[in-house]
């Protein structure tokens, strides 16, 4: 068998298992686009999960089919992406097993505003799908109360927190458009009667959680959130796929932690005087401190903070094409909006992108609002996303980092790619593109910009440092909180939301230090390696054209002969 054979048979091996991945999991599939099991919710029963167990093995056998020397570069990057994701899938059923502990996994939200604002053939067409995904949620929640055993505290109470009155906006929009419909009354009426037990079954969930749960919890009927050593470094190696182990990586940001240190230090000796001009500066984190809370008194109203970034956008926008720095693609829009209800709990900033079956589809920048905040936590959060620091969250979430990672993402040729994508690529990639900007002139090198910027680097390095030491090694709430605010220099509603955020993932705080160190890495030997020769825009595209794949597997691919 010649290579371009051998090529074009794991090229129709990946369309079948596309299709079969799909069938598996419906809910995912209508996340990425793909239209044909819209009308579909992911349920999974302890048969169903046996099914899948079944074809994870399938699958596994296949792949010996396909030996990774006889494939081209984009396939073997293929075929690991596959193998890593049946590995996973087998260790999440029989070693994980968050479908048991994490009652958060059971929200149906955001499966029916995907639905509700995609284009049909027709609204009829809409409508009956609606509909018929409306008629299973008894039973997603059903099968939802019955898998869950021993829960974790924290999962229990972000589960009621985003399950309650989840459906109630998307109610509100899907009966307009069913108003506008040319249904009858009656059958106006039947839609309307399920759409009320569809809300029925959903709030009976959330009490189920808070009458039954919740009791048996307080009585100690529960498990800790930290996984532990042995599962977090299991988890480390299927979800961030990087050339070290997650106790080698937690070493580095120890050592990265001291180092940025240093420099905020060399950097708030030249800029002390403008600020302190009778005070004399002492090098210690104290002082350093004192600085940063100067600086972050300018910052946007709690009024005006979306407004604030969403007059920035064309701004980096204008820098990129200026500098040229990466080709921008102007049909791709971005939306900068109020995060929805049904993603409330977890980040304040996110974005939201089409799958690569959609790729047209807008892309949301979601930004959480303050007004539900008090005025001193408002403040707080204001103070950390300051005029300098707001700048460089724009620039992760949006131009250039995930928006633009993910608009080339979905070009990339292979599916796979895009559909199996990893996490410390694509937030490696926005956390790069920070360092990046500011060393091709963002900001005119203003030393207040430097400074916070190695603020906001030195909280990637802690995200690293905080999640190892939360699940691995036992960290309290108090320790959290002394490291976050005293060594990040981090507002208390910060430090608050990253140590709610580390109770309620693992691993995934890792990914960006992580992903960032093996690009950043990766770039400065290319440098090395090209020298006059090496041209940043070229090696952007380069980079960002293997789509969201783990870094190891695009070095090998970009140094590749």
């Amino acid at each position: 068998m010649n290579v371009s054979t051998a090529d074009q048979n794991f090229d129709s091996y990946k369309s079948k298992f596309i299709e079969q991945l799909w069938q598996m999991n419906p809910g995912w599939a209508s996340h990425q686009g793909y239209t044909k099991y819209d009308d579909l919710l992911d349920i999974k029963t302890p048969e169903d999960r046996k099914k899948q167990i079944a074809q994870y093995e399938i699958w596994q056998n296949e792949l010996k089919g396909f030996p990774l020397e006889k494939l081209s570069v984009l396939n073997r990057i293929d075929h690991k992406l596959i193998q890593n994701y049946i590995n996973a899938s087998l260790w999440h059923i029989h070693r994980y097993k968050a479908y048991e502990w994490n009652p958060s996994m059971y929200n149906v939200g955001e499966a029916f505003f995907k639905v509700l604002k995609r284009n049909y053939s027709s609204p009829k067409e809409k409508i009956r799908i609606i509909t018929n995904k409306l008629s299973q949620v008894e039973k997603y929640y059903e099968v939802a109360k019955l898998s869950i055993k021993n829960p974790t505290r924290e999962h229990t109470l972000l589960a009621i927190e985003q399950n309650k009155n989840s459906l109630n906006d998307f109610c509100i929009q899907f009966k307009d458009t069913l108003e506008k419909s040319e249904l009858s009354s009656e059958e106006k009426n039947k839609i309307t009667a399920q759409l009320e037990k569809a809300k029925n079954a959903v709030n009976h969930f959330t009490t189920f959680l808070e009458k039954e749960i919740v009791p048996a919890i307080d009585k100690g009927a529960t498990r800790s959130f930290r996984i532990g050593k042995e599962l977090y470094e299991e988890k480390f190696g299927f979800d961030i796929v990087s050339q070290h182990k997650a106790s080698t990586v937690y070493e580095i940001a120890l050592k990265r932690k001291e180092e940025t240190h240093q420099k905020m230090k060399e950097l708030s000796e030249k800029i002390w005087s403008k600020y302190f001009p009778n005070e004399p500066f002492n090098s210690d984190l104290k002082n350093i401190r004192k600085l940063i809370d100067k600086i972050a008194l300018r910052h946007a109203h709690r009024d005006s903070f979306l407004t604030a970034i969403k007059k920035q956008i064309p701004e980096l926008l204008k820098f990129i094409t200026e500098h040229n720095l990466i080709g921008m693609d102007a049909d791709k829009p971005l939306v900068v909006r109020e995060t929805p209800s049904y993603m409330g709990g977890v980040a304040g900033a996110s974005i939201s992108s089409p799958g690569p079956y959609e790729k047209n589809a807008d892309t949301y920048y979601n930004v959480t609002l303050l007004n539900h905040y008090s005025p001193e936590d408002a403040e707080s959060y204001l103070r950390e996303y300051n005029h300098y620091l707001l700048q460089v969250l724009n620039i992760h979430e949006a131009i250039p980092g995930h928006y633009v990672q993910l608009v080339y993402s979905n070009k990339a040729p292979s599916l796979i790619k895009s559909i199996l994508d990893n996490g410390a690529m694509v937030e490696g990639w926005a956390v790069y593109t920070e360092r990046m900007m500011l060393e091709e002139g963002y900001g005119n090198n203003e030393p207040e910009l430097w400074l916070m910027y190695y603020k906001w680097s030195l909280r990637v390095t802690l995200n690293t440092i905080l999640d190892y030491q939360v699940h691995v090694l036992n960290f309290q709430k108090e320790d959290a909180m002394k490291l976050l605010m005293e060594e990040g220099f981090q507002e208390k509603a910060e430090a608050e939301g990253k140590w709610r955020r580390a109770t309620l993932s693992s691993v995934q705080l890792a990914s960006y230090f992580t992903g960032f160190t093996e690009i950043y890495r990766l770039r400065e030997d290319h440098k090395i390696k090209h020298g006059e020769k090496f041209n940043l825009r070229q090696w952007h595209e380069k980079f960002l054209s293997y789509g969201s794949a783990p870094v190891p597997y695009i070095r090998e691919a970009m140094e590749e002969k």
